[in-house]
């Protein structure tokens, strides 16, 4: 059996980053850029403006009143010169009159018919200068990660309406047992609902990824096979569930080997020790244990960091965290673990405690959890007060 590690590094060598695509910044939400530095063509603001709304003042002549000279609102084309001894009113974004070096808000000023009295000002206060955020010239580099609302803005403030991206991973999804029922339909005796498609399109959704969702998969070789090839002419990736262990009507496993190579398929990890990887026609394959935790915990450290490899990311993109656990929690002494917990904080650290049942077949508790605690080969449970490394898969409540 190969570590997580060994199986880990055989994966990501095979990742081969997506071809671009140039979009509209308003659709790139959650996308990777190709280019993560980008050159500002003009200052941001272009031009000197007020922060708030009030009046725009020579800080000499305050404290004071001061004659009104005009107004000037955001968008405004043209603002009045300020001679000494004027104000003039100002819009929030609005451009700075020549000659105003402060604005005083309105709530700090009384207007009168005679004008406006100031307080004292501070020169420069409420004044966004010219290039307060980033100047013409300045290499802007943004975070390498999936574009954020603060990252989208920066770029639309730069004046950049379309840009580069990695085309989302195609991988396609094949659940295959003769057991399996699409939801929504009528059960017959010894039949269960196919929990896995559904559930690993939203895990490759979330890694970043595009879904192709392929029909159900019989227990038959030559049906295996035909599914095989269809998701390998439509995706960039394939992921099989089930058909990976060592049972007679396991024929994902076979399949590959048959018609493409098989680099592994088996990892010292719990839940999910039987997983395949190899290779057809140049396209990366994973064979996935059927049941849906084992699925799902496996995409998590296998698929995922591999379909941000090929958006160009490292990694898997989740926070770690140290957490005490104060209960014994038991697993495969010959295994890693990847224990479904609940992360808390605990004064300035965390705790973890186990959600539930540990059994590869109970979904609820991992719905449950927000934390894999990652417990190492050589023990069987986890020991009341140690300290472990926990993989947030959701947020700390």
């Amino acid at each position: 059996m190969r570590s997580v590690e060994e199986a880990l590094a055989g994966i990501l060598a095979n990742a081969t980053p997506t071809p671009s695509e140039w979009l509209p910044l308003d659709s790139c939400a959650g996308r990777v850029l190709v280019h993560h530095v980008v050159t500002a063509a003009s200052d941001v603001p272009p031009f000197a403006n007020s922060s708030m709304d009030g009046f725009a003042v020579r800080a000499a002549d305050a404290p004071g009143m001061l004659k009104l000279a005009g107004e000037v609102a955001a968008g405004s084309r043209e603002a009045p010169a300020l001679a000494a001894g004027t104000a003039v009113r100002i819009m929030t974004g609005a451009p700075m009159p020549a000659g105003a070096d402060t604005v005083v808000p309105l709530e700090e000023a009384k207007e009168s018919e005679r004008g406006v009295r100031v307080p004292a000002a501070e020169a420069g206060a409420y004044v966004r200068p010219v290039g307060l955020d980033t100047r013409a010239g300045d290499q802007v580099e943004l975070p390498v990660e999936p574009l954020t609302p603060a990252s989208i803005a920066v770029l639309a403030s730069l004046g950049i309406g379309e840009v580069e991206v990695r085309r989302r991973p195609r991988v396609a999804i094949v659940s295959t047992g003769d057991e399996l029922v699409a939801p929504g339909e009528s059960l017959e005796p010894g039949q269960i609902f196919d929990a896995n498609s559904a559930a690993l399109a939203a895990a490759v959704a979330e890694a970043g990824g595009e879904a192709v969702i392929l029909p159900l998969g019989p227990d038959d070789p030559a049906a295996i096979e035909g599914l095989v090839r269809w998701g390998i002419a439509v995706a960039d990736l394939l992921v099989a569930s089930g058909g990976v262990s060592v049972g007679s009507r396991d024929h994902v496993r076979t399949v590959i080997e048959r018609i493409g190579t098989l680099d592994f398929w088996r990892i010292q990890v719990q839940p999910g020790k039987p997983l395949a990887f190899g290779a057809i026609d140049g396209r990366p394959v994973i064979g996935l244990p059927g049941n849906p935790v084992s699925a799902l915990v496996t995409f998590e450290l296998f698929v995922r960091p591999l379909v941000r490899a090929m958006l160009g990311l490292s990694g898997d993109g989740r926070p770690r965290v140290q957490a005490r656990v104060d209960e014994a929690i038991p697993k495969d002494e010959g295994r890693r673990a990847y224990l479904r917990v609940v992360v808390q904080r605990d004064g300035e650290g965390y705790v973890a405690f186990s959600a539930g049942g540990q059994a590869s077949s109970q979904l609820r508790p991992l719905a449950a959890a927000n934390g894999l605690l990652i417990v190492p080969e050589g023990v069987a449970a986890t020991e009341p007060g140690g300290t472990y490394e926990a993989v947030l898969i959701g947020a700390i409540r």
